[in-house]
């Protein structure tokens, strides 16, 4: 007979059950096998990255999904892959070759850098797809794709090509997020904004023949002084008395909504508004006339004339209420300057050095411009006033330099005609996105419509597929690409004669275009790269074959199901609808769930540079795979945002040690419990190196462990009792439920109604409440109660056989509604039933038991199983035990010590609860000597409340009385001040008369609640002190 180990493995576990799986290929899905179809595609993790809590929590989630629906009967392909990830990956080799070897990129050229990052691409995409393997994703690992393989470029350049032809792929000027460290630009998911201290600047720009009664100048604050040298305009509101007014109308109307402890800052914020209204109004009213009327204004330093204008960017609300209009380095100003068709001056070389539009500032970095830009204004007279402030700035997460918004010349691609369709797919729910309050962030971003820069100056990624050619014609270039579809071009000057020889965009959908000159003319490819989120927005259907129409493509496209985290709603789930729409006229999934996203106890982003996060790792080594993923499953709320405490545990005495914005970035740390040293991730020294390592860890994790320890122990025990092999010969009689003892009716019906539920959460993504139920279920229900009940049966030779097969049906019910979220115990404990208990069927296997719980059927008990009336019986038996136990926890009464209890319940439960007197009786401990409605409470009784019943342990010989007496003196106060404080609340008639009656009520109800329970508390006081008298 098989036993189980006593303590659970779960290294040694992870181990067996992925040569398992593998070996047996569950994962893979065979395009030519009947079923309904379930398909994902993982979002792809980083190339160059290391598996994340971020990427264990996205890819937990569709693992729950994918087993879930493999089970369920679907033909389930999850599709695995990795991305290429151009700036991120090109800038940690760029950073080793300058620290190993101190080479540049240009030192080794295009062509052996990018040899060098296949080279390292070929080293870590291997380790983070073992990583992922190491959590339990069960993706189908033979048709692992790379967003750079010969499949993926072909469908980028087809997808460019198509684009280019249809006119939506254009070259121009755009502001661009600009790394001047890297000379790229970078995209929006790649800038993080950190606050420090900077200042506002208050500099006069000199009004240009001011007439008698005008303003002689006007004065503008800024964050960036040395920027007003790419001034175009200073900008004043076109009506700002009318907006001044608003304002002041919307703050009365919050004033007279608005609570008693708010009302002071919106009046102070009122009078503040009338103040301006009487000292800046009239000045920026004549502005305003004079922007009407074409009136400028001298550009500081330099001298240039710009215009004044009129645009409700400017805000009278705000400072000197004018704005200095700098339109090729701000994103706002750029959105002035094109609605007033303003010059944009670049003042910015890539390196971020001024050039020659900076004047005598030409060769200076930004940071010894603004020194230079403020010395000089001060010199001037031209600097008012200059006012510390702490400004977020924006900072590349790739090269961690500021940011420098950037008119650049990109390629992009116009997305007026492309977002419609994708807009529509979620306005008439083709696609749902889950929760649905993120389809307005989807909606909202889409809905503007913005045109998307797709160039990066970079070498690592797809080459754009453009060339460039001059001084040629159009039959020319006819005459050269007439026979080859796959060839495109146009001119590369709209104002150009088509007629004469001119210069030429070429694009091409193939490799190469197969000429390197036309008539001696040279073609020279476009050296950027495109964004990598191109790439990244075809995922879904490249990685099926497209453009070729493959079977894989056919049968398990459009997807299913895209789980993702909000911050990527618009970079990259918006563009995948755009161009899956675009390249098959599909969508290219039918819902989209949205996690949220790990924080840690203080509310910030967990990083690596930042030291705040928790390894899975590190997670998986300590505490094992499972106890990572059922963690990270309870974190899967609706929530935007999930906050995770850290600690280090000391690897001498596994003491943890909270993680402190003070002590996270130590290399060092001294373990208060046992005065030992140990390192951190940011050791560097050799004295620190030489200690051993504190992991970062989480106590989030810690009921994961436990959770499979249980159900380990669980299984032992089951396992036990089932040593006879004549246990193993057959299965209950279901069609002779009613005649199954109470508690065998209980576990049919809480089978039925766990599994039910269980389902439709997953289905409907709500993965924490699934790992909830199964949880309270298993632990709980089964473990803690069922088994307590069976006992006795057990050990009857007349009833044991009913109960054994009973509990192999919880055990394995469980087991497979546990699986897709815990793989790894689940499976091992399978395995180790498979053994001797092999032979058993249930009512939804269609077939025998397979080899493993990854490929068992779904659990679908029959509707007839379901009881609620013996459901809500055994609910209330086990609050009422459990409410005994807490009282036997709090009084520290021996575990085995018997203690008298009386339940006074309401007359309509004592025939429910009295069938489960003995059972009480055992499992809590205690003789019930008293079951009524009219049970009074003895002298030194404990009580508390569960199940509508009121709970008295009689504690006579057990507690200090004097003790107790002190406690319920104490409890009494509490009560007293409990209930003054609600009697003054309901006396306030300016509460009861405007809050909702619901909270009225609610106040009302908890009144009376306190009153009862003081007067029963008092009762028992007074008892006490008369038997201590």
């Amino acid at each position: 007979m098989h036993e189980l180990p006593k303590h659970y493995d779960h290294a040694a576990a992870q181990a067996r059950c992925q040569e398992l799986w593998d070996s047996k290929r569950y994962w893979h899905a065979d395009p030519d096998q009947q079923g309904e179809v379930f398909s994902v595609v993982i979002p792809p993790p980083n190339v160059t990255g290391a598996l994340h809590l971020g990427h264990a929590l996205n890819n937990t989630l569709q693992d729950i999904l994918v087993r879930t629906k493999r089970m369920q009967g679907f033909v389930t392909l999850w599709m695995p892959g990795t991305d290429h990830a151009g700036i991120a990956t090109q800038a940690v080799v760029e950073r080793r070759l300058l620290e190993e070897e101190g080479v540049s990129r240009h030192d080794l050229g295009r062509e052996k850098l990018v040899e060098r990052i296949w080279d390292w691409k070929a080293q870590y995409e291997k380790r983070i797809l073992g990583q992922l393997r190491d959590i339990g994703a069960s993706c189908d690992w033979d048709r692992t794709r790379f967003t750079l393989d010969a499949q993926c470029e072909k469908a980028v350049r087809e997808t460019f090509f198509r684009l280019f032809k249809k006119g939506l792929v254009r070259r121009g000027k755009r502001l661009v997020n600009w790394d001047t460290f890297l000379q790229t630009a970078v995209s929006d998911d790649e800038v993080f904004h950190e606050e420090v201290k900077g200042n506002f600047w208050h500099i006069r720009y000199p009004v240009i023949d001011p007439q008698p009664g005008e303003p002689v100048e006007v004065t503008v604050a800024t964050t960036r002084p040395e920027t007003l040298l790419g001034d175009t305009a200073i900008a004043v509101h076109p009506n700002p008395t009318a907006a001044i007014r608003s304002l002041i109308g919307e703050l009365q109307g919050k004033l007279e909504q608005a609570p008693d402890k708010e009302k002071a800052d919106i009046e102070t914020a009122i009078e503040s508004l009338q103040n301006r209204s009487e000292t800046v109004l009239v000045e920026l009213e004549k502005l305003a006339q004079m922007a009407h009327d074409g009136r400028q204004v001298e550009l500081p330093l330099l001298g240039r004339t710009i215009p004044l204008i009129t645009d409700e960017w400017a805000k009278p609300e705000m400072g000197s209420g004018c704005v200095k209009i700098t339109p090729a380095h701000d994103p706002n100003d750029y959105d002035v300057g094109i609605r007033h068709q303003l010059p944009m001056i670049n003042i910015l070389n890539p390196d971020g050095t001024l050039n020659s539009a900076a004047g005598q500032y030409e060769g200076l970095p930004m940071k010894k411009a603004r020194t230079s830009v403020v010395n000089d204004l001060e010199t001037a007279g031209l600097l008012l006033e200059v006012e510390d402030r702490v400004i977020e700035l924006a900072h590349s997460d790739r090269s961690k330099t500021p940011i420098e918004p950037y008119l650049a010349d990109q390629w992009f691609i116009s997305m007026a005609d492309l977002a419609e369709p994708a807009l529509n797919a979620v306005r008439e729910k083709q696609i749902q996105i889950h929760p649905e309050r993120y389809a307005k962030s989807y909606l909202d971003w889409l809905g503007e419509k913005r045109d998307w820069p797709v160039s990066r100056q970079l070498w690592w990624g797809h080459q754009i597929p453009i060339w460039h050619v001059s001084d040629v014609t159009r039959e020319e270039l006819e005459d050269t690409f007439s026979k080859d579809t796959f060839v495109a071009w146009t001119p590369d000057d709209e104002q150009s004669d088509d007629r004469n020889p001119k210069g030429w965009f070429v694009c091409s959908a193939n490799e190469t275009l197969g000429v390197t000159a036309i008539n001696g003319k040279p073609l020279i490819r476009d050296p950027d790269v495109l964004d990598t989120w191109f790439s990244s927005a075809l995922w879904p259907h490249s990685t099926m074959g497209w453009p070729t129409d493959t079977e894989l493509l056919k049968r398990f496209y459009p997807t299913s199901t895209l789980v993702t985290s909000r911050d990527i709603i618009t970079l990259w789930v918006a563009r995948m609808v755009i161009l899956g729409i675009f390249n098959t006229g599909e969508i290219p999934f039918h819902h989209v769930s949205i996690h949220p996203k790990i924080l840690d106890r203080y509310g910030e982003t967990m990083s690596k540079s930042k030291g705040n996060g928790v390894d899975p790792l590190d997670v998986i080594s300590l505490l094992g795979a499972d106890a990572l993923r059922f963690g990270m499953a309870t974190m899967a709320t609706e929530t935007q945002d999930v906050r995770m405490p850290v600690e280090f545990q000391c690897p001498t005495c596994t003491a943890r040690i909270d993680q402190t914005n003070q002590n996270r970035t130590k290399a060092r740390i001294t373990c208060p419990k046992c005065n030992e040293d140990f390192r951190t991730q940011w050791a560097t020294e050799e004295s620190d190196l030489a200690l051993p390592r504190g992991a970062a860890v989480s106590e989030r994790f810690e009921s994961g462990r436990n959770f499979s320890n249980k159900l380990w122990n669980a299984t032992r025990f089951v396992l036990m009792y089932l040593q006879d092999e004549s246990q193993t010969a057959s299965t209950p009689d279901f069609s002779k439920i009613v005649e199954f003892p109470l508690e065998d009716r209980w576990l049919l019906s809480r089978l039925s109604t766990v599994a039910a539920e269980v389902s439709d959460n997953i289905e409907h993504y709500h993965f924490a409440e699934a790992a909830r139920i199964l949880y309270a279920f298993a632990w709980d229900e089964f473990c803690s109660a069922y088994l307590e009940l069976c006992k006795t049966r057990l050990n009857k030779p007349e009833q044991k056989n009913q109960a054994c097969q009973m509990l192999l049906l919880g055990l394995d019910t469980i087991l497979r509604l546990l699986h897709p979220i815990m793989p790894f115990v689940t499976e091992e404990i399978w395995q180790s039933l498979s053994q001797d208990h092999g032979i058993r069927q249930y009512p939804w296997d269609t077939n025998p038991i397979p080899p493993s719980v990854m490929v068992a059927s779904w659990p679908q008990p029959p509707e007839a199983w379901k009881d609620p009336k013996t459901e809500n019986q055994f609910k209330d038996f086990l609050e009422i035990v459990s409410g005994i136990r807490e009282i036997r926890s709090r009084q520290n009464i021996p575990p085995r010590k018997f203690v008298d209890v009386s339940i006074r319940t309401p007359s309509d439960k004592i025939f429910l609860l009295t069938p489960m007197k003995s059972a009480i009786e055992a499992m809590a401990v205690c003789n019930v000597v008293g079951l009524a409605n009219d049970v009074q409470p003895v002298a030194g009784s404990a009580e508390i409340s569960a199940a509508d019943c009121d709970i008295f342990i009689d504690l006579a010989d057990l507690i200090d009385v004097d003790a107790e007496i002190n406690r319920l003196r104490r409890e009494l106060e509490r009560l007293d001040k409990a209930i003054k404080s609600k009697k003054s609340k309901l006396h306030n008639e300016k509460f009861v008369s405007h809050a909702p009656p619901a909270i009225v009520q609610k106040e009302r109800e908890q009144l009376v609640e306190f009153e009862e329970t003081r007067k029963k508390q008092g009762v028992i006081l007074k008892e006490l002190q008369t038997r201590k008298r």
